[in-house]
């Protein structure tokens, strides 16, 4: 697979995820969730955006030659402070892609270095990522995963990243290659799975609790239980979550992150 394909993967992902609905709280072609301050066209503009960064990523991983993968995981972050700007740039500052340049693009890089080198694209990212939680988290934080740190010892991103992202690896990605019917089907399904299991640092944030994670996994795990989107019974609780997520101001933007990246291996592994 040629790095450009790997990059266009990568962009897929993005435009998949964007456009899978209904997904309670997030944005989708129908309804904008919990983020009055975004649509599916920046969502469409913010992807597009990232697409040189991707590309960027993937000669980063490809090219690299050296044996300390932490040098790897530098040089993709220097990229990814550019694409920051220029997806600010493109959705005049509203956030929309940030989680997904961190996971994405350490994705990709370690796709692409797999090509040439061999290896699991999941444990290449644990090795580009050791030590990053003390690094980045044992110093006072601004953001919403940073303070989850200090407040409940929760790593977010980063701890989900020196692990190996397995949510995406255990769970996810071997839930998706058992799933059936549509694409779109298949993709609420998946994004239902990882919120039955995930911490999600976004939907702490908004509901200003940590109690909200017991309650969420329950909510994801009673969909899936009545057969998920492919039968009308999930569809109706579907659209029931969509409708207490708004009420509630809640937001699943990590398990967005999570789909995202589960999205692009299943391109990768031919899955999807």
């Amino acid at each position: 697979m040629a790095i450009e394909e790997i990059a266009q993967n990568a962009l897929k992902a993005l435009l998949y995820e964007v456009v899978t609905n209904p997904k309670p709280g997030l944005v989708d072609p129908v309804d904008v969730g919990s983020h009055p301050d975004m649509n599916v066209y920046m969502f469409i503009d913010s992807s597009l955006s990232l697409e040189k960064y991707f590309v960027q990523a993937a000669e980063i991983g490809f090219n690299f030659a050296r044996q300390d993968l932490r040098q790897m995981f530098e040089l993709l972050r220097q990229a990814g402070i550019k694409a920051e700007k220029a997806m600010f740039a493109a959705t005049n500052n509203v956030n929309t892609h940030k989680g997904a340049v961190f996971s994405l693009g350490l994705f990709v890089c370690a796709s692409s270095f797999c090509q040439k080198h061999g290896g699991n694209e999941f444990e290449i990212i644990q090795m580009m990522t050791k030590g990053l939680v003390k690094h980045d988290l044992g110093k006072k934080s601004e953001t919403a995963g940073e303070r989850q740190f200090l407040q409940y010892g929760k790593g977010g991103v980063r701890a989900e990243a020196e692990a190996g992202y397995p949510l995406v690896r255990d769970v996810a990605l071997p839930f998706l290659a058992q799933t059936s019917g549509d694409l779109n089907t298949r993709l609420l399904d998946t994004l239902m799975k990882i919120v039955s299991e995930i911490e999600d640092s976004n939907l702490i944030k908004r509901a200003g609790n940590v109690e909200v994670i017991d309650w969420a996994h329950k909510q994801a795990q009673k969909y899936l239980s009545l057969g998920g989107y492919g039968t009308q019974a999930g569809k109706q609780f579907m659209l029931e979550l969509n409708r207490i997520f708004k009420e509630k101001n809640y937001s699943l933007g990590g398990s967005a992150d999570l789909l995202i990246i589960t999205i692009f291996m299943g391109l990768q592994r031919g899955m999807i």
